[in-house]
């Protein structure tokens, strides 16, 4: 049911019509993240972001809120390490203005000197908040660890002084070089008609030059031994994130490592759930999660335990992991694993919203749509074994990752020192 056309300019377009949807969402994103700066432009794509609400040719700061919200319709936006997301959710009698609004803004933005001033501040508290907040800050840490001397290994936001550095031609500089329609993908789902759309975004967009986008830094680097960061920090519990590189966005392993996230800690049937919360009480909150990129991923995990069981969830966490690359899962864990993905994958899409996300990611990361069918079809191909398989691949323990912030004392910190140095020498 998925529609796509090309603008004249280049600038794609797709659609997915829902005839019973009293909603409409509708995504303008544009090809770029935090991975295309170098370092002394650090935080400008998440900069852009902020900068964009603050008012376009056509529209102020305010009628850029107050005629989405006014109309009982949200309006948000995102930075990702490889796109930037403006989106608004309304009912759909309302999508021509709204349409127009995040198309004015995202291509005809002012970036203005004095809106720079009051979005800096923001940002520069934004970035204080993050370092505040170790269950976050972790996360940073984490990155730096697996991407170490690349964008990917650094703040999106950037940092105190790369956002106090940056004037408006840098801004307006970024801008022109990554907000081109060959960059850029629209999408929209909901109750409406594509070749309306197409005609209005001919209309709105279609004289809007094109140029040759600009390309990101690949990452080459390869880990041979485990690596650790550690922050002190007076905390009532322990932040401690655990991380693989891992496989890449279209790699021909991606649904089985999707399962394979399901299984270790992707909801409370998982096994660091049943094991560290359920049955130890080591956690409140553990679970582990994906990134994958272009050329390269993540696989992580997360948990924050009780300050002196710090050790023991390490432990337990490196058992479990140690488990699944050598017998691999059983065949109901491995049956209810995929049903509880394809069930979770076929409930986002009855929502317009994550519909939406679902095609225009999937078209400004490959130019093309994965079709529910497909994703079926692959999902129920695989085995328990391409699951073990996998987890050997990824979690290999050379390849460990772990950074922990927290109340962490001398011998708690030697004590992990050496246990990864003692896995350096295992393998």
């Amino acid at each position: 049911m998925y529609q796509k056309s090309v603008l004249s300019n280049n600038l794609r377009v797709i659609s997915n019509q829902l005839k019973d949807r009293e909603s409409v969402s509708v995504g303008v994103w544009v090809g770029v993240g935090g991975r295309f700066e170098n370092d002394p432009e650090k935080g400008a794509a998440h900069y852009l972001e902020h900068i964009l609400f603050r008012g376009s040719l056509k529209y102020s700061c305010n009628d850029i809120k107050g005629k989405i919200e006014g109309v009982g319709g949200t309006l948000n936006a995102f930075t990702g390490e490889e796109q930037t997301c403006y989106y608004a959710k309304v009912p759909t009698k309302h999508l021509d203005q709204t349409l127009d609004i995040l198309c004015d803004m995202v291509f005809f933005p002012l970036i203005q000197k004095n809106d720079l001033e009051r979005e800096r501040t923001i940002i520069q508290e934004e970035i204080k908040m993050y370092k505040d907040l170790p269950q976050y800050y972790v996360l940073e840490l984490l990155d730096g660890l697996v991407w170490p001397g690349h964008p990917l290994g650094q703040s999106l936001a950037g940092t105190k002084e790369t956002v106090g550095a940056m004037m408006q031609k840098d801004l307006r500089g970024f801008h022109r070089a990554h907000y081109t329609p060959d960059n850029v993908v629209i999408s929209a789902c909901g109750n409406f008609s594509h070749e309306w759309l197409v005609d209005f975004l001919e209309h709105k967009l279609g004289n809007f030059p094109t140029q040759k986008m600009a390309s990101s830094l690949r990452f080459k680097g390869k880990q041979r031994a485990p690596r650790v960061s550690f922050f002190r920090k007076p905390t009532e519990q322990m932040h401690l994130a655990m991380g693989f590189p891992s496989l890449r966005a279209d790699h021909p392993d991606i649904y089985a490592q999707a399962l394979l996230n399901v299984i270790l800690g992707g909801n409370m049937s998982s096994r660091l759930f049943d094991e560290l919360r359920e049955k130890r009480g080591l956690a409140y909150s553990v679970y582990s999660t994906t990134k994958t990129y272009d050329d390269t991923g993540l696989f992580m995990i997360k948990a924050g335990v009780d300050n002196k069981k710090l050790l023991e969830a390490v432990d337990v966490i490196m058992k479990l992991l140690r488990q699944l690359r050598r017998s691999g899962v059983k065949n109901l864990e491995f049956s209810r694993a995929r049903e509880y993905f394809l069930g979770q994958f076929v409930l986002g899409l009855e929502d317009t919203m994550e519909h939406m996300m679902w095609i225009g990611e999937s078209m400004i990361e490959r130019n093309r749509i994965r079709t529910l069918g497909e994703v079926v079809y692959r999902v129920n191909a695989l085995t328990p074994e391409d699951i073990r398989r996998v987890a050997a691949d990824v979690l290999k323990e050379k390849r460990l990752n772990l950074a922990v912030v927290g109340a962490l004392d001398d011998d708690q910190e030697k004590e992990l020192r050496a246990r990864v140095a003692a896995v350096e020498k295992s393998v």
